[in-house]
């Protein structure tokens, strides 16, 4: 078995998705006038920290099942996959933050893609560790 190649491209543009949203939470800090530490007090700020977070708690799912969906199902597909859930972070990113009520498309395409990783990956690891 070759490298996942694709697998890891999709890894850094997942990473540098968190990094652009790392830098809108820095602009709305700048917009609001609130400085860090205070992670409160600006609807907008707020919402951006939310994103932000939301993503970084579900980076350990995502990457964790990205690579052992590739490992297990091939690169082209869990690539293709990890695109999709990119899309729907990027969508929930920007649904997000114009208002909450917007964020429940990009969130459903991004649970999904990790749902079909997750549990691709275990029912693979599951028929190989028992045959």
């Amino acid at each position: 078995m070759s490298f996942p190649h694709l697998t890891a491209v999709v890894t850094l543009l997942a990473l540098l998705a968190y990094v652009w949203m790392g830098v809108r939470v820095g602009g709305a800090r700048r917009t609001s006038g609130i400085a860090a530490p205070a992670m409160s007090g600006d609807p907008t700020l707020e919402r951006y920290l939310r994103v932000q977070g939301n993503t970084l708690e579900w980076l350990p799912i995502f990457l964790g099942s990205l690579w052992l969906f590739a490992h297990y199902w091939g690169d082209l597909l869990a690539a293709g996959l990890g695109l999709v859930w990119i899309v729907g972070r990027v969508l929930y990113a920007i649904g997000y933050s114009a208002s909450a009520d917007k964020r429940e498309l990009g969130f459903m395409v991004q649970m999904i893609a990790s749902a079909v990783l997750l549990f691709g990956a275990l029912g693979k690891a599951v028929v190989s560790a028992l045959a």
